[in-house]
């Protein structure tokens, strides 16, 4: 027995604001949708998948800390992708030996994506 992946939950307040971060300004591919209207999403870009769910509202108060984390190839070229169109911190060498930028969804969710510098 193994366990394969795991796929982080984000909660949210407003799902057609979060939608459109996800997809629109993230580069993440809607797989599906729940509810009518849609309260809930599976977005995946490459291998990374991430689950977004209104049904539960946002958290009353923001976690200061990441709600998930995503390993990718190249952090400068997301970076710049996203220069523009997402407010993000970084990117920045981590003393743990990754390089990371770190952005902000419309109901606060931090997610980290890092490029191991081994």
């Amino acid at each position: 027995m193994s366990l394969n992946s795991s796929i982080p939950v984000l909660r949210v307040g407003d799902y057609p604001a979060a939608r459109g971060f996800w997809s629109d300004l993230m580069g993440f591919a809607i797989i599906e949708e729940g509810g009518e209207p849609a309260r809930f999403g599976i977005f995946r870009r490459e291998r990374a998948t991430i689950f977004v769910d209104a049904w539960h509202g946002a958290d009353a108060v923001p976690s200061p800390g990441w709600r998930a984390y995503m390993h990718c190839d190249d952090v400068d070229a997301l970076a710049a992708e996203l220069t523009g169109k997402v407010l993000f911190e970084g990117p920045r060498n981590a003393v743990y030996g990754m390089r990371e930028i770190v952005v902000t969804d419309p109901s606060g969710n931090r997610v980290c994506f890092g490029q191991d510098l081994a």
